[in-house]
């Protein structure tokens, strides 16, 4: 519905801006704060009168002297032995950095967050995400492993194998943090909270909305925790590494309304990346929407690696021992294709962010994408599309 999607754009632009701390970046002091996106640098002579530029056209001799970077910086990759190292060490969130996310999280706390007006319909938007299926296969109609039934295909299953789980299940679905929400959305890689919260600000005064929050690092759950506005009403926070396929979520598959997954994908070993992926669509409601945002190709962060950090292609280890893939628009949507979801944005994000005290410039790449999973109309007849690669 259109009151769903607008949620989940919002929702969108809240996390992104608050997990990539844009929103003080793009900011000057000198003039009022514009809109993320909308400042766009028009004469270069006035470059360095704000922090960040907005939409930025790569010429091709910036391309060029990209790739020339990155393949310099490749030609020495880490030892095996170092890379088997890594990969068993692996950290989302070092420990060296958990006290410092838990003083800026103090500090948060007082930071004032303008969002709740932009909610105006939030009550009928959660109301729309419990009737979601049902404007269109009617008030009879119910939800099981992501499929949608009616009273009579459901007698008439009866005697299947998937007929005798569906009371199973339906009863599965009673005993779980945060079961009877109507609209739940999970972040993965929550870290200290810097997402969780603001979002929870929303939540807590809207029924029917349930949020949960993972992390890899147990010390970083912790601190979710422990905060002062965590409330297991609304919120539940927990330990789990997405690359355990075998590892269980602490709710069914197939319930999830949106997952945000921002600025985490990067930090997992490449060979890993599509089974994260295609487990965390199994979660996913059918039309619930994935948002992804990370690292683009060629990013500043990607050039100033010295040699010797290469894991693999585009693939790095910085001093503190945590890994960062730098991906394209293309290999974003060939990994939530082959998860079965439909591309709804997927676009490169380029800003030029400005040192005005050292006169620096530097050439941000992000991909920011959304990604919804198909409806499936019935165990019988799923629905079946061939998707073209639409970069070609």
């Amino acid at each position: 519905s259109l009151n769903k999607m607008n949620f989940i754009t919002r929702l969108s632009a809240l996390c992104l801006k608050k997990k990539s701390k844009m929103q003080q970046r793009h900011q000057s002091s000198r003039r009022p704060a514009v809109p993320l996106g909308s400042r766009i640098l028009t004469d270069p002579s006035k470059v360095f009168e704000h922090n960040m530029w907005d939409h930025m056209q790569w010429s091709q001799e910036e391309e060029e002297c990209a790739k020339e970077k990155a393949a310099e910086n490749s030609l020495v990759k880490v030892q095996l032995e170092d890379q088997d190292k890594y990969e068993r060490e692996a950290k989302i969130l070092p420990e060296k950095m958990r006290e410092q996310l838990k003083t800026e999280e103090r500090s948060s706390e007082h930071t004032k967050i303008n969002i709740t007006n932009s909610f105006s319909h939030k009550n009928g938007m959660f109301e729309e995400g419990e009737k979601y299926w049902k404007k269109s296969y009617g008030d009879d109609s119910t939800f099981v492993r992501g499929y949608v039934y009616n009273k009579k295909e459901l007698k008439s299953v009866a005697d299947s194998p998937q007929g005798k789980n569906c009371e199973e299940e339906l009863g599965r679905l009673d005993s779980f943090p945060g079961s009877d929400a109507t609209y739940r959305i999970l972040e993965v890689g929550c870290g200290a909270g810097n997402s969780v919260f603001p979002i929870l600000k929303v939540l807590c005064n809207t029924p029917g909305t349930f949020l949960y929050c993972c992390d890899f690092a147990s010390g970083a759950v912790e601190l979710v925790k422990s905060h002062s506005s965590y409330n297991s009403a609304w919120c539940s926070a927990f330990v789990h590494d997405v690359c355990d396929d075998a590892l269980p979520y602490p709710f069914p598959d197939e319930i999830l309304d949106v997952i945000l997954l921002v600025f985490v994908l990067s930090t997992i070993h490449p060979d890993r990346m599509q089974g994260v992926i295609n487990r965390l669509a199994k979660l996913l409601k059918p039309g619930g929407m994935l948002l992804f945002r990370d690292y683009g190709r060629y990013d500043t962060a990607q050039l100033r690696f010295k040699k010797g950090r290469c894991l693999s292609e585009n693939f790095y280890v910085r001093g503190d021992g945590t890994r960062v893939y730098f991906f394209t628009k293309d290999e974003v949507w060939n990994m939530f294709n082959l998860a079965g979801l439909t591309e709804v944005q997927n676009l490169v994000d380029r800003r030029l962010q400005v040192n005005r005290k050292k006169k620096v410039k530097m050439q941000r790449v992000w991909v920011q994408s959304k990604f919804q999973k198909p409806l499936l109309l019935s165990l019988n007849n799923p629905e079946e599309t061939t998707k073209r690669h639409p970069y070609g």
